[in-house]
């Protein structure tokens, strides 16, 4: 009986077609560049850039309802400032916890929970019948405000690489669009109207969030991250096929198991080591759905010795930030005022003069369109670091000239030259901050960071507001300068750039 051939060539060959088609494997950084920015990331970016709209509105118009309430309810300087700190304080606690909210149950349902407290409270507080009451509903309001880095990571997440610091920057450019747009509807509406309905429009914007939010999807690296692959993958189906482009061959894979499958040398082993990958994988997934009341567990995580350095760093840079680039908002109406004030001319014309505070904050607000320009062009040219660090030094030049002078002119040049580099600066350190972190506990690490912020957001109105009322502006001016160049030079000892460089799943791929 005659023997088989001792090879055959097109069997072998099919068997191993057949063998690769199923060992092979993506990511869903694979996915997203293959499928490319287009149509899909489109719609994406609407919708998180109207939360970025809606932020900026509630957070502007506090330069515009502190005077108009001060004067109607005989508040003094310091509770007009406290107007705009208690929207921080709600923000403060609202970052940290719609970070771990997304963190554990999904990117959608922290912006939906956002968007229901803001629209509610903010419409609500139209209605404040005393100071009490509107300092309670703006102090719900700053706690939906602070759920909007989960916004910003949920676009993060579905942005290819290397285009990701650009698209970034285009999305806080609708930030800058919001503060435009307040200003404006604040100049038509707040003389013939008043504050309370300045406060109802401004509210409209949240509002959209919930009418759209149906259509919205879960982020499909959140979804691999928890094992829900299936859903994952449908995500990106759809996104391809927006796009016109088509997904990568293969399984749809995590980054925390990728390396399990690449060691498969066989078929069986293939089975054994895919087998094992999904124990624990299921092992993960149980420890991710376990208890971690008050969000502990993902805390301790940034503070771990590969993220330590990192996090520490990024809490005084978003202190700085914050402090800074409300400061300087506040300064804009604040420092003329204080001036007059300390003069001793009439104090009545600082709130009588319905035209001369909206068109300074106006005018200074478009200081973030060219920072949006200058945020494209460096941050993915020369870097995270180097961009925000060259920015707030910059500032720091803007702002010494004013620390000598404070002549009319001189005021607006400087504080128009200092926002237009701090809020660049701000714009990369919310591009920088999700691309250190995991993506199982990216949201609550912006969120934590974002919060400490909040805190520089808290103090910089009772610096703002009672040293200039108080006639110290030369002392309010130092400190901003102080706060900014020890911003810049934690940036400066970051430990690791992220242009380019792909988002992470687990604590462990982190370099």
């Amino acid at each position: 009986m005659l023997s088989k051939p001792p090879s055959d060539p097109a069997g072998k060959l099919s068997i191993e077609t057949m063998e690769d088609e199923q060992s092979a494997t993506y990511t869903v950084d694979d996915a997203l560049i293959s499928s490319g920015f287009g149509k899909y990331q489109i719609l994406i970016l609407s919708y998180a850039g109207i939360g970025l709209i809606a932020e900026a509105m509630e957070m502007m118009l506090l330069s515009f309802v502190g005077p108009s309430v001060q004067l109607e309810w005989n508040l003094t300087a310091h509770q007009e400032s406290m107007i705009t700190s208690v929207v921080f304080v709600g923000m403060l606690i609202g970052a940290y916890s719609w970070g771990v909210v997304s963190d554990n149950y999904g990117r959608r349902k922290g912006f939906l929970f956002t968007a229901i407290m803001t629209s509610g409270a903010g419409f609500l507080s139209a209605f404040s019948p005393n100071y009490v009451a509107l300092m309670a509903l703006r102090f719900l309001v700053g706690i939906g405000l602070g759920g909007g880095p989960v916004l910003g990571s949920w676009f993060l997440e579905f942005v290819p690489a290397p285009s990701r610091g650009t698209w970034m920057v285009v999305l806080s450019a609708f930030w800058t669009v919001g503060t435009i747009f307040e200003a404006s509807l604040a100049w038509v509406v707040m003389p013939k109207f008043g504050w309370r309905w300045l406060l109802a429009l401004s509210s409209v914007p949240s509002l959209l969030l919930l009418l759209f939010y149906a259509i919205t999807p879960e982020s499909p690296r959140f979804l691999c991250m928890k094992g829900r692959t299936m859903e994952a993958v449908d995500v990106l189906e759809k996104m391809a096929r927006l796009n016109g482009a088509q997904l990568p061959s293969g399984k749809l894979v995590s980054d925390k198991n990728i390396e399990l499958d690449e060691v498969s040398e066989s078929a069986t082993l293939l089975a054994a080591t895919a087998k094992a990958a999904k124990e624990e994988e299921n092992d993960n997934i149980k420890e991710d759905e376990g208890s971690d009341f008050g969000g502990f567990k993902s805390v301790s995580k940034l503070l771990s010795p590969k993220l330590l350095r990192a996090t520490l760093l990024l809490w005084m840079a978003f202190f700085g930030n914050a402090f800074s680039y409300y400061g300087i908002v506040l300064l804009t109406s604040e420092l003329s005022n204080g001036n007059r004030i300390c003069a001793k001319q009439e104090v009545e014309s600082v709130h009588s003069n319905n035209s001369s505070l909206y068109k300074n904050v106006f005018i200074s607000s478009f200081a973030e369109i060219p920072g949006s320009f200058v945020s494209i062009m460096i941050v993915d040219r020369i870097g995270r670091r180097l961009s925000m660090a060259s920015m707030l030094f910059t500032s720091c030049v803007f702002l010494f000239p004013l620390v000598f002078s404070r002549t009319e002119i001189l005021t607006r040049i400087s504080l128009f030259g200092a926002r237009l580099c701090i809020s660049a600066s701000f714009t990369i350190v919310y591009i920088y901050a999700p691309e250190i972190y995991p993506t199982s506990v990216r949201t609550t690490g912006i969120g934590v960071a974002s919060s400490v912020g909040r805190i520089g957001g808290i103090l910089c109105p009772l610096v703002a507001v009672a040293l200039v009322h108080n006639c110290h502006q030369t002392t309010a001016i130092l400190l901003f300068e102080l706060v900014v160049f020890l911003s810049g030079v934690a940036v400066m000892f970051f430990p690791f750039e992220t242009k380019g460089c792909r988002l992470n799943d687990t604590e462990a791929d982190m370099h």
